[in-house]
């Protein structure tokens, strides 16, 4: 039924009531309804109540008020209405709407008397539904609001235009230290006094707020310093609606954590982690702004540079642990700051390498420079229970005489603590640039060596080990030789020690064992059974893998193991000693002859050599030397041999060049000789053809040495 419909149904009723009351009904805009007071029923509806309640007219007419709005005030109410004609109502309410959804309403009830006394009660409704909706809407968005700021990392605050506070988060109270932050609350124009006074310059920011407040549209990026020392950020920005400003945002966000930790990346950049020393990098700052301050005169203009280096350092840490290590280089640290002045400059330059820049110095200066040093590095370090003692190699290059760039004076002192190295440690010396030709030579030097490995330049030469009082040749000892194209017939006295300090010694001396068990195995192929000897460097018999390789040379080749004879220094025994017996038992174990080299020239233990598998001694040439007639050098030899004799070795004296050294040798009781007197380094054919005209000597002696071998 339509609208009109409706309406024809309702006005039968209305009539039959009262023709005023229905007219008036029926022109509210509001809803409404007449609700008849003898039967307590709905008497009068109009059309706005018909479409609120979604009901058609029939559905309404006679059906109890409280089945409308079915709320307990209502029922309350109208049970009340039976005995109280004059009673009233004003509440909101919810209605039901036939499609099931929920109606908000404000609701009036009213008595109505008529002169006929009739009585009813006008109930007059007004939707507030979408009022509600919109308020539920609001208050769902300011929620959102709310939750999105306070999720924010950054504090928040909100105010007008005049400054006051319209509303900010709990980030923002707790950036700022406000009492639970609700002593503020919207409308609030004392907020900025309480945050004037957490301010290092409060007078100046509250200037800068003033300023922002007096210009609405301005924004503004702002570095806060608080009293406490923290550094806040500050952004501000308009609150525009429709195109005007409405008030201004601030977000505040706390920097300090991330200054600091940009500060300390700075400072990391520029000290030494471990011991807070300037680096290197600040080093040479400071050695570039000397040279900028001083130019190029003398002192005063002039200063040193002195770099140092802990001796032995590495036996500490592989001793004593990291920790340990790490502790003694603090401790360095705080020695040598006693050693500089303010105006100096101390800088760590990595692992246990110091510098000390020494201002207006020159080399007296210098010199007590590098004595304070020593003598403050001569104090013996205490940790825990333990005590020892620390030295350092000192090198001292001079500004401008040493280097003209802080790269070039680096170099210079570096240098110049390097031969302090090579000359003993535990000293200091002053750069010398003509010794900077030597260094350059000896970089050429080591890159021909390098090159002459790989391009196969390198050979061996044999030297024959002969028996005492038969002249039997029992072995050969093979030697490295180098013939350079440019440099002609390079010295191992020349290239060697080089080869040791750079540890291409490891690969030349891999190179030397192949080539020498690849010879013997040639002169065992025509018949001829010589064993070689071959030297072994402290560096390349500390490879983990050196007894490994040795067994796959051996088995590579094909060449018994009691053929080859491993001659080491006493260097094998310094630093782990028990390492390196437990390596040369295993040698031992393989049938390796185990001999030791140069005997009486190192720091060898009597205790340690009787417990070491070997079966040799050499004399060393420097003791055979003098031999008769230096009394000191007859009776090292003596010793030696005696020695060797007692313990069940066999003994064999290098570089006998005379008669007179060999005899006495002899009659010392020594087993072997090798030297010029018999043969030098021989080619490998000539030392066939030298020796197989006594092969069946040679072979005689071969066993008889070999027994000798195998039973000691």
């Amino acid at each position: 039924m339509n609208a009109s419909g409706e309406a024809n149904s309702a006005l039968p009723r209305i009539a039959e009531t009262s023709p005023v009351i229905g007219a008036l009904l029926e022109g509210l805009p509001d809803p409404a309804w007449l609700v008849d007071g003898a039967s307590l029923t709905v008497c009068v509806v109009n059309r706005p109540a018909l479409r609120l309640l979604g009901l058609k007219p029939e559905r309404v007419l006679g059906q109890p008020p409280s089945a409308l709005c079915g709320a307990l005030e209502d029922e309350a109410f109208w049970q009340g209405a039976w005995r109280d004609a004059t009673a009233r109502l004003r509440s909101d309410t919810v209605l039901t709407h036939s499609d099931g959804q929920p109606r908000w309403v404000s609701r009036s009830i009213s008595p109505i008397h008529t002169p006929a006394g009739a009585h009813y009660w006008l109930v007059l409704l007004h939707d507030q539904t979408r009022r509600r909706r919109a308020e539920a809407e609001r208050e769902t968005l300011l929620a959102e609001l709310r939750a999105t700021l306070e999720s924010t990392a950054d504090g928040i605050l909100v105010v007008d235009l005049a400054g006051r506070v319209r509303s900010f988060n709990r980030r923002f109270a707790k950036l700022w230290g406000l009492p639970g932050g609700l002593q503020h609350q919207p409308g609030d124009g004392g907020l900025w006094p309480s945050l004037q006074r957490f301010m290092r310059d409060g007078e100046q920011y509250r200037a800068r707020i003033d300023a922002l407040l007096d210009a609405p549209l301005m924004r503004s990026s702002d570095m806060l310093c608080l009293a406490d020392g923290r550094v806040l950020e500050q952004v501000s920005l308009p609150q525009m609606t429709r195109g005007e400003p409405i008030g201004r945002v601030f977000s505040f966000r706390d920097l300090s954590e991330k200054l600091a930790a940009h500060q300390r990346i700075e400072e990391l950049g520029r000290s030494d982690v471990l011991t807070g020393a300037p680096n290197r990098r600040v080093l040479a700052d400071r050695i570039e702004q000397q040279m900028a301050a001083g130019g190029a005169a003398p002192a005063p203009g002039g200063f040193a540079l002195l770099h140092l280096d802990l001796d032995r350092f590495k036996q500490i840490n592989d001793t004593l642990g990291q920790s340990y290590g790490d502790r003694v280089l603090r401790e360095v640290v705080e020695r040598l700051r006693a050693a500089v002045r303010d105006n100096d400059t101390l800088s760590r330059l990595g692992g246990d390498e110091f510098a000390l820049l020494i201002d207006g110095a020159q080399m007296a200066e210098a010199e007590a420079a590098a004595r304070r040093v020593q003598q403050l590095l001569s104090e013996p370090f205490t940790f825990d229970t333990l005590s020892f003692t620390v030295t350092a190699s000192c090198g001292i290059a001079l500004y401008p005489g040493d280097g003209s760039t802080s790269d070039e004076l680096m170099a210079s002192a570096e240098r110049a603590m390097h031969w302090v190295k090579e000359g003993g440690r535990a000293g200091f010396r002053f750069h010398v640039p003509r010794q900077e030709v030597d260094l350059l030579s000896r970089m050429r030097l080591d890159h021909d060596m390098r090159k002459a490995l790989a391009d196969g330049h390198f050979r061996l030469q044999y030297q024959p080990q002969v028996e005492l009082g038969s002249d039997r040749v029992i072995g050969a000892e093979a030697l490295i030789r180098w013939r350079d194209p440019q440099r002609g017939e390079v010295s191992p006295a020349d290239f060697i020690p080089l080869a040791e300090q750079s540890g291409f010694v490891v690969a030349i001396g891999e190179w030397v064992l192949r080539e020498a068990v690849a010879q013997a195995v040639r002169w065992l192929g025509r018949g001829l059974r010589m064993p070689v000897a071959v030297n072994v460097s402290a560096l390349q018999f500390q490879q983990v893998h050196f007894v490994d390789s040795v067994a796959a040379v051996l088995r590579d080749a094909g060449l018994p193991a009691s053929m080859l004879e491993l001659e080491l220094t006493e260097g094998v025994l310094l630093g782990d000693a028990d390492e390196g017996l437990k390596r040369m038992q295993a040698l031992a174990a393989l049938g390796v002859t185990l001999s030791i080299d140069d005997f009486g020239t190192g720091y060898s233990s009597l205790g340690y050599l009787k417990r070491l598998p070997i079966q040799r001694l050499k004399i060393d040439r420097s003791f055979v030397k003098g031999l008769p007639g230096d009394a000191s050098d007859c009776g090292i030899a003596n010793a030696i041999v005696q020695m060797g004799r007692a313990l069940g070795l066999q003994v064999i004296a290098e570089g006998v060049e005379t008669e007179a050294q060999r005899d006495f040798l002899a009659h010392a009781g020594c087993h072997e000789f090798q030297g010029f007197l018999y043969a030098p380094a021989l080619r490998p054919e000539d030392f066939e053809r030298r020796v197989r005209p006594r092969r069946h000597v040679a072979d005689a002696a071969v066993s008889g040495w070999l027994g000798l071998a195998s039973n000691g």
